[in-house]
């Protein structure tokens, strides 16, 4: 045989080979690979799982092995599996002993009473974001002179679950949970696709084995696939079931299961996508993928060397790569990356102009940041500063009022919220403020405190913050406008009343009236009522401001808005206005091209209304198309306004700033929100979102049997003109791999300024739609063509493996038939 006889022969075999693998269409390469080699990840129980099977072990072994293999040269999950007893702290007068083990799947944590047996909670690693060590919680430090900070942690967990105090018996088992917590962590974080979809997929398994015998009965099949969100017809479950029972022992071992899951997973609606474009209907070849990632993906110029780089990062056939060609399963990994994600990686680094003035971004910003409740009787807690600076926040509020032994405490004044010191703030941004971001904070400080009290906040504010505290302007200069994000990198701004700058009151403090002035409490709703705390509506008093605390109030004086025209005759860049939300929405509608102008020279901060005693938030983005650029919302509560918020701010790397869009950034330029139609270089595009299908949605509500009946709205936020909303049909009885291929369509008039939300719901003819999921991006972050949407839940934090599949395209309309 020739040379290039040999060749063709190796080629053909290499072709075959993709056949195999590729005979059940839609399959995550995941579940082709399992049955040849395992995990190599040390912890990953599937790893430990074929790696016994390879070695012969026994089904009734295999939960040791499986111990054994999470454990395995590693002394803190070792004294982890063994259990430990700790004490679980509330409060300093709450500490119960709990018994708390690692679980032998090296994911799950295990705890109870000592005297209560039966009695037992679980969570998960992946539940939990950090760990800190020693006293670095309100509730341990409250019991500092009990308990030695060695012997003491927190496990923080991921949205708004509260965190977990644990005290241990010595300082050695404090380290073991603190170390092979941050190991668990580390080693989730470092998962790739692959392993995270094995890790869900023997989670399932894990839950549906009810007697733990590592094999799965029909019975169980059935249980799983309604925990799965599947209602399936019993004689096709049982037929897959019997395909799957290689063994014929009716029962699904380790990797009939994988099979099992193979056969429900297969994905019709990823193939047909692959042979429109495929030569053979089975692989896409070098040039398939090219055409691909140009005619749907809108790639152009870049899908040539992109093509080939995707099959080298994705394809898992060795033999494929051989061939340049990939795969169903490596073009399914593809789609399900972030290059496949409907948002454009390009913008999840800082990739916008930080040079501007801070007036011309969006600027994340919270509102009673203190409050982990409702304004009321809410508690107060440092940690509500920690979640929202990691979560990028980059203003926040602090209601400043005399404390007791001399320490001014922040609280909602005049009402039964509790009080935290102000000193245990400032140590909270001092370590937390550029985690998440390296660009300014701005502290917004309600000062209600006596002279005496403010000297001891700027004792504080020097101390503890040092060089990161922003006490004059940049180069000791006089500016003549705002400095940008980039310039004030590392720096905290006070935001407060400022001490005239002409020379009067040259005394050391300063007699100021609170008719409205002073902080936001002050300001006056339009129905007259007071929007400041419950207790001190209608009130008017006299106060005092410190010279010291005054002079380092920088680029953020506070000052009472009286009309557009006073501010364009007589405000200064460094001056800022804080709004009611009634106020400002009274000025968008009556006056959105003049408020637009006024955002363009200074700032402006729009804070929730008086009325919003349980913590519910304004809709941000009102004041977001006038070009406010600190709109505060409470971030400790979930919503539509939160997730607009996270939207916004998930593009330019999280940092907290977004530049706004051009028009909103010139004084020679006029936009009106009103009437985007009128604006220079006005453009309106088409939207067109096919809703194709949903992968392993959650359950609406955890009722044992409970399957939902989903469907997918799109819905549209923006200028007035651009508010739609559109949704799908709902399918009945199946929320694991829904099929709806419906198209629904959009025109936007000023596309700069819209964000795009996808929700999921459990629909309910009776009563109203559960929610399910969502996801929230700015529509100048979409990216064309075939793209998967990863769901979120209803605080913000990912829920894996849900996504919808979707198809997007985006052109622009003809101006003149739209003006018809």
């Amino acid at each position: 045989m020739g040379k290039s006889q040999k060749e063709s022969a190796e080629q053909q075999r290499g072709r075959q080979e993709i056949r195999d693998q590729t005979s059940s269409p839609g399959l995550f390469p995941i579940l082709t690979a399992p049955l040849q080699h395992s995990s190599q990840h040390p912890l990953h129980p599937r790893g430990a799982l074929l790696s016994a099977n390879a070695k012969g072990v026994k089904q009734e072994e295999m939960a040791s092995v499986r111990s054994l293999m999470c454990i395995q040269g590693d002394k803190n999950l070792q004294s982890m599996a063994a259990g430990t007893m700790m004490r679980k702290v509330k409060s300093r007068s709450w500490k119960k002993q709990r018994y708390f083990k690692l679980e032998e799947d090296g994911m799950t944590i295990w705890y109870n009473s000592r005297k209560a047996g039966n009695d037992h909670s679980t969570f998960s690693v992946s539940d939990v974001e950090s760990v800190r060590e020693g006293h670095q919680s309100e509730v341990l430090q409250s019991i500092a002179d009990e308990f030695p900070a060695d012997r003491c942690l927190t496990l923080v967990f991921r949205g708004r679950r509260g965190n977990l105090d644990l005290v241990a018996e010595t300082a050695e088992e404090a380290q073991a949970w603190i170390k092979g917590m941050r190991k668990l962590i580390e080693n989730l974080e470092n998962m790739g696709q692959k392993e995270r979809l094995e890790q869900w997929i023997w989670d399932l398994f894990r839950k549906a084995d009810k007697n733990k015998d590592g094999r799965m009965n029909f019975k169980e099949i059935q249980d799983l696939l309604k925990m799965m969100n599947m209602d399936m017809n019993e004689l096709h479950a049982l037929r897959l079931f019997k395909t799957a029972d290689k063994s014929q022992s009716g029962t699904l071992e380790d990797d009939e299961f994988v099979l099992f899951y193979k056969m429900l997973t297969q994905r019709g609606d990823v193939l047909e996508v692959l042979q429109e474009y495929s030569g053979d209907g089975q692989k896409l070849t070098l040039r398939d993928l090219e055409d691909f990632l140009c005619e749907e993906q809108l790639e152009g110029e870049r899908s040539h060397t992109h093509a080939q780089e995707l099959i080298d990062h994705y394809e898992p056939s060795e033999t494929a790569k051989m061939l340049q060609a990939m795969s169903i399963d490596g073009f399914l990994m593809y789609l399900s990356s972030p290059e496949g994600s409907i948002f454009n990686p390009c913008h999840q680094g800082v990739y916008q102009d930080m040079t501007q003035p801070l007036c011309h971004y969006f600027i994340s910003s919270s509102h009673n940041t203190y409050l982990m409740e409702d304004q009321l009787l809410g508690h107060s807690s440092v940690e509500g500063y920690i979640r929202a600076l990691k979560r990028g926040c980059r203003c926040v509020e602090l209601d400043c009022w005399d404390g007791p032994n001399g320490e001014p405490v922040v609280y909602h004044g005049h009402t039964l919220t509790s009080k935290i010191l102000f000193k245990d703030v400032i140590i909270a941004l001092e370590s937390y403020a550029f985690k998440a971001s390296k660009y300014p904070v701005i502290l917004s400080i309600e000062n209600h405190c006596s002279v005496e009290q403010q000297r001891v906040m700027v004792q504080h504010l020097v101390t503890i913050l040092g060089d990161k505290l922003l006490k004059t302007t940049l180069d000791s200069t006089v500016p003549e406008c705002l400095p940008s994000p980039q310039e004030l990198m590392g720096k905290i701004l006070i935001k407060g009343k400022k001490i005239g700058e002409s020379g009067e009151n040259p005394n050391e403090a300063a007699e100021e009236s609170l008719s409205g002035e002073v902080s936001d409490d002050d300001e006056v709703d339009e129905d007259g009522s007071h929007t400041g705390s419950p207790g001190h509506r209608g009130k008017s008093s006299k106060h005092h401001l410190s010279r010291e605390l005054s002079d380092f109030v920088v680029y953020c004086n506070n000052v009472q808005f009286v009309s557009f025209e006073h501010s364009r005759l007589h405000s200064k860049f460094n001056e800022i206005s804080s709004l009611s939300e009634s106020k400002a929405r009274k000025l968008t509608r009556s006056a959105g091209a003049e408020f637009v102008q006024h955002n363009v020279r200074q700032l402006t901060r729009v804070y929730p209304g008086a009325l919003r005693t349980d913590s519910s938030n304004l809709n941000p983005q009102e004041m977001w198309n006038v070009g406010c650029q600190i709109v505060a919302l409470n971030f400790q509560t979930p919503g539509l306004e939160m997730d607009l918020n996270d939207g916004l701010f998930s593009q330019n790397g999280q940092c907290g700033y977004v530049l706004k869009p051009e028009f909103l950034r010139r004084r020679e330029k006029r936009f009106d929100p009103e009437n985007p139609r009128d604006r220079e270089g006005y453009q309106p595009v088409s939207l067109v979102i096919q809703v194709i299908s949903g992968q392993q949605l959650p359950k609406a509500n955890m009722k044992e049997g409970a399957i939902i009946d989903p469907l997918v709205r799109v819905e549209i936020y923006g200028v007035p003109l651009d508010q739609a909303k559109q949704e799908t049909r709902h399918i009945d009885n199946n929320g694991f791999n829904p099929v709806w291929n419906d198209t629904l369509q959009f025109t936007l008039h000023a596309p700069e300024l819209a964000l795009v939300r996808f929700v999921v719901e459990d629909y309910d003819k009776a009563t109203k739609n559960d929610f399910v999921g969502q996801y929230t991006l700015p529509f100048m972050c979409i990216q064309q063509g075939y793209r998967h949407v990863p769901l979120l839940s209803r605080d913000g934090t990912s829920i894996p493996p849900s996504s919808l599949f979707v198809h997007v395209r985006i052109t622009e309309r003809d101006v003149r038939s739209d003006e018809d």
